[in-house]
């Protein structure tokens, strides 16, 4: 089946033919590892792992880049105010280096607990100084870039489709109507490609323009074309990034390349907390250990993710996170009752299920309709076939439902006479003899266990 995505410079959903038959490539925005990375920001690299897990249920070869940015991130994201690492180093007595490594360890971590696929490369910023600058100097051979005071900057008058991404209007930037006038620019939008440092600044290389570091922008572009090639298939990142970074990232490349750098822009949306904006600055933000710290799993927080479509805005709640807890439990127990049963299911029936399923992962990743099949699907009698045929969706869900048995409900041990009480009952309930149902409704209340209705049955959960 073939994978319809949203590609954001084109505004509208594409069949996605990658470059080479067969084979994908991603770079995807990376961390600024300067402090832990919030659930805001996982939020995109669980889209991020969808998206490259759908390709791979696909069939595709996947090659996953994500950077690790341990340099030239200013707090503004654009050319003003301090470096984030920097600013960290300052604040916690500790090198730019340790902060990096301490921060991306975290990271790492983290990821790995929401399931999320550790990228196929992931290279640091710092180790490929070298090939930004030589980038640098060929814009500035060609004419796309100048050198002032205090860098060397893209003039962003020099590429004329600068602002299809992000629907940009210059003429408007040049007026200050978004952006504060930079002296040492010619135009107010034009982005630094390399700063010159400071003789107490933490982090410098040499260049030909004098000691400095890299620009945030010029990173992604020079490590992305080292592991992928001058034109790959795939660039992803969060919906912030759309108007500064990946705009840049676009002039910058085309510009030193003469010709299309990326076919297709993928872009998460944001995670609000209790309706509002989420960010470190605002001090609002949750960690992963935050929400283990409040008793659930991360692979409850992954669920909670995928039931809003990436492209939509989803509001994070601790209310919303324990429905979706409950919610999951719930997955996990059916599951565990598909999973016990020798019961087998119609091949057809199975076969239409995996047909509406591939048809939603494919349709712009569209994961939380493929969450409603799986919901269908386990509502079918008991059968092991089905337990099967939901592990296979499992590739793109990432939820852990092979561990089924690690639901504590699901484990629970019913008693013989209680299992019997509820036959009774369902036998009761199917001749509509409701008296006898309601009593034994209250006889199996009084061993401690609820019994609940449903499609096919009953389900038997302790008090």
């Amino acid at each position: 089946m073939q994978l319809r995505v949203y590609n954001t410079l084109t505004r509208k959903k594409e069949e996605l033919i990658p470059i080479k038959a067969g084979q994908v490539g991603i770079y995807s925005c990376g961390p600024t590892v300067y402090k832990y990375a919030h659930i805001g920001n996982l939020r995109a690299y669980i889209f991020m792992d969808e998206l490259r897990r759908v390709l791979e249920y696909d069939g595709m070869k996947v090659k996953s880049v994500m950077n690790i940015t341990d340099v030239g991130h200013l707090v503004s994201d654009a050319d003003d105010g301090e470096d984030k690492m920097e600013k960290s180093a300052h604040e916690t007595g500790k090198t730019p280096l340790e902060i990096a490594a301490f921060y991306t360890e975290q990271f790492m971590k983290d990821i790995d607990a929401l399931n999320i696929k550790r990228p196929t490369v992931c290279p640091k910023a710092t180790d490929n100084i070298p090939e930004m600058i030589a980038i640098v100097q060929a814009l500035l051979d060609k004419g796309y870039a100048y050198e002032t005071e205090d860098g060397i900057y893209f003039s962003v008058e020099k590429f004329p489709s600068y602002g299809r991404l992000s629907g940009i209007n210059l003429e408007e930037q040049r007026h200050g109507a978004r952006v504060e006038v930079n002296d040492f620019k010619r135009h107010p939008v034009d982005f630094a490609l390399w700063k010159k440092a400071a003789p107490n600044h933490l982090q410098q290389w040499d260049s030909p323009w004098g000691r400095g570091f890299p620009g945030w922008h010029i990173e992604c572009t020079a490590m992305s074309k080292k592991y992928l090639g001058e034109t790959f298939d795939i660039h992803t990142g969060g919906v912030d990034h759309i108007p500064i970074h990946h705009e840049n990232e676009i002039a910058q490349a085309e510009c030193w390349l003469g010709h299309k750098a990326v076919n297709y822009w993928m872009h998460s949306e944001f995670m609000l907390i209790d309706g509002g904006k989420m960010s470190k600055s605002l001090g609002n933000t949750y960690t992963v250990d935050d929400i283990v710290a409040r008793g659930y799993k991360p692979v409850e927080f992954r669920y909670f993710c995928l039931n809003v479509h990436y492209r939509q805005k989803i509001n994070f709640t601790w209310d919303g996170l324990a429905a979706a807890k409950t919610a999951y439990d719930k997955l996990c127990t059916q599951l565990w009752a598909h999973k016990n049963s020798d019961v087998a299911t119609d091949v057809e029936v199975l076969e239409d299920f995996q047909k509406k399923y591939e048809a939603a992962i494919n349709d712009d990743l569209n994961v939380p309709l493929a969450l409603g099949v799986l919901w269908s699907l386990v509502k079918l009698p008991k059968s092991k076939d089905v337990y099967k045929l939901a592990l296979q969706f499992d590739k793109v869900f990432a939820l852990d439902l092979d561990k089924v048995k690690a639901n504590e409900q699901a484990q629970i041990d019913i008693p013989d006479n209680v299992k019997a009480l509820a036959e009774k009952r369902l036998a009761a309930r199917r001749e509509k003899n409701w008296a006898e149902s309601d009593r034994l409704r209250e006889e199996i209340a009084q061993c401690g266990f609820a019994v609940k209705d449903t499609a096919d049955g009953y389900e038997l959960v302790q008090k």
